[in-house]
């Protein structure tokens, strides 16, 4: 066991050698022919780096938090693109080279259904990097000033899912938006990569709020070619939250 073990750290087996003894002993008691047992530790040293694989593309993502579509409340509004949605859930979209613009009110869902969409394909092992737009042309804009552009807009073009979130959240867009947005979108659309955006502002306000409609149209239409729109209509989850969070203030005080 001792040298096995040396030979297992010496190749860099660790998902193998974690579980060497639990397994050595399950075999044992079960009298297990060694094929058998052999396939249950290759199976666990795929399991330990496929699971690595995803913490790195996790860390690697700029996401924080992950999400799923089990703690989302479909009933609170019920007219979501509920199909629409499950479908990009499978990631296909993504193996098609195809983009989703989730379009609607504030607080409707859409950047939990983006990080959703962001932890499936890192789940699926597909690079992905998730920026909030505000984020996204700082780091632009500092990758400009400080000679990295090329480093950046590598990263941004090449991954396979590139999040843009809540895109003119903030009114006051940096004079260079236009630019930094519909070059990356030029680069993926190019390479067949899957972008996603979020925004509260409809389509046709994208080019006066870019201050450049011939940029906007640029990236609507290569977002839209190979694209999926889906509104988001309803009322607010983060008012929702806010109430429920008010209400159970009260209601500690008075107990």
């Amino acid at each position: 066991m001792v040298e096995i073990e040396k030979q297992l750290k010496a190749l860099r087996l660790n998902g193998m050698l974690a579980t060497l003894e639990s397994r050595v002993l399950q075999a044992n008691q079960g009298n297990v022919a060694f094929v058998e047992g052999l396939s249950w530790l290759l199976q666990d040293e795929e399991d330990h780096r496929s699971s690595g694989l995803r913490q790195r593309r996790f860390k690697a993502s700029g996401m924080n938090e992950l999400k799923t579509l089990s703690e989302f409340d479909w009933g609170f509004n019920p007219k979501l693109p509920k199909k629409e949605i499950y479908e990009l859930v499978t990631v296909k979209f993504i193996q098609n080279g195809e983009h989703a613009l989730l379009i609607g009110a504030p607080g409707t869902g859409k950047s939990h259904i983006a990080k959703t969409l962001a932890h499936a394909a890192i789940q699926s092992f597909q690079k992905t990097v998730y920026r909030e737009a505000n984020v996204f042309f700082e780091d632009m804009f500092e990758a400009e000033q400080t000679d990295k552009k090329k480093r950046v807009c590598k990263m941004f073009s090449e991954a396979d899912l590139l999040v843009i979130d809540d895109l003119f959240l903030r009114k006051k867009m940096p004079a260079d938006a236009a630019d930094y947005l519909l070059e990356i979108i030029l680069n993926r659309y190019s390479k067949r990569k899957s972008t996603v955006i979020t925004s509260n502002r409809p389509i046709e306000d994208w080019g006066r709020l870019l201050k450049d409609n011939a940029a906007s149209s640029a990236i609507l239409d290569r977002l839209l070619h190979h694209g999926h729109l889906l509104k988001f209509e309803g009322k607010s989850y983060r008012l929702k939250e806010a109430a429920n969070r008010l209400s159970k203030k009260k209601n500690e005080k008075k107990g």
